[in-house]
């Protein structure tokens, strides 16, 4: 069984990462760059087994693997974004579970890093390396990217793996000591099989969803997920930019008290990608798409957002094509 048929749509990458091992020349550290959902994690899960199972005998690989999945394995270990709260780290799937709302987003923290090394202070205990695996490695402040710059420098018996969007992201100094390995955003059609072949044929089929995706299958699930936070009756006043000040004062009434503030500034984008696709044949007729863009920063400058939409909407209303329409 190869891991990487689990991975779509990025051929060089395995490709990189399969002659390494065929060849036997496994670099310290590795850097996975490239936009979320397009196969970093899967990628990193399936070297990861690789590299664990790598001279073991054919017997043992299947439950390797399986140990690798669960984060179970003594010589595996997978680091991700956490939050403090009250003394203790939670990362965002636990914070979700637990009710708790953040308005910062997680990070990679200096303890993280240190629990790192004393990982690796000790030799592998059933494979010839121990693996780590960092996700989104661009969180981390600058004390621990230091910090695990020492690790880096000796690794010792292991392999490390950087999950991160760019290499610019990184401090230089950590993306020198590791080999770069590029994911890229599928092209429409390989991304509408790779969501119909889990099921989600009605995502795939969502020229919207698709857009805001921009090639990226796990981008659209999560778009998916946003979207059916948004009242249907609510999307459907916003089909259409308002016409009047009274419906867009009442409607940047109902957005703010219906929505929290993370979909809002998802309901920019999206807004943005349905009056771009509505009007793309007629787009004198198009509402002003720079006000949603303006509205964005201004949210994420944590303007009072009710005043944000109130004016945006206004703007539509002073269009044009909205005077013209009454």
């Amino acid at each position: 069984m190869n891991p990487f048929l689990a991975l779509r749509g990025q051929p060089q990458a395995v490709e990189l990462l399969q002659q390494a091992l065929l060849k036997d020349k496994i670099a310290p550290a590795y850097l996975f760059v490239g936009s979320p959902g397009i196969g970093r994690k899967i990628a990193a899960r399936a070297f990861a087994q690789l590299l664990l199972a790598h001279h073991q005998p054919p017997d043992k690989q299947a439950l390797i693997y399986k140990k690798v999945e669960a984060k179970n394995h003594p010589d595996f270990l997978w680091v991700e974004p956490t939050y403090q709260h009250q003394g203790q780290r939670l990362t965002a799937t636990e914070a979700e579970a637990a009710g708790l709302k953040r308005k910062a987003p997680p990070q990679i923290r200096i303890e993280q890093i240190r629990e790192i090394s004393h990982f690796l202070a000790r030799p592998p205990l059933n494979a010839i390396r121990a693996v780590v695996v960092i996700e989104d490695a661009h969180t981390m402040a600058e004390g621990a990217a230091n910090a695990l710059l020492k690790t880096l420098e000796e690794p010792g018996r292991a392999t490390l793996i950087l999950i991160a969007p760019s290499g610019d992201s990184l401090l230089s100094t950590l993306v020198s000591r590791c080999q770069r390995i590029p994911f890229y955003r599928l092209a429409h059609k390989e991304m509408g099989e790779i969501l119909r072949a889990k099921g989600y044929g009605e995502i795939a089929d969502n020229r919207v969803l698709c857009a805001i995706a921009q090639g990226s299958p796990g981008e659209a699930l999560l778009a998916a997920e946003q979207l059916a936070a948004i009242p249907p009756e609510l999307l459907h006043k916003l089909a259409t930019p308002p016409t009047s000040p009274q419906q867009a004062i009442f409607l940047a009434k109902e957005i703010d008290q219906t929505l929290e503030a993370e979909t809002q500034l998802w309901l920019l984008n999206y807004l943005q990608y349905t009056y771009w696709q509505k009007y793309l044949k007629n787009p004198r007729h198009s509402p002003p798409l720079e006000a949603l863009e303006k509205a964005r920063q201004a949210l994420l400058g944590y303007v009072q957002p009710r005043l944000v939409w109130e004016c945006t909407l206004l703007q539509f209303c002073s269009h044009p094509t909205a005077l013209a329409s009454r």
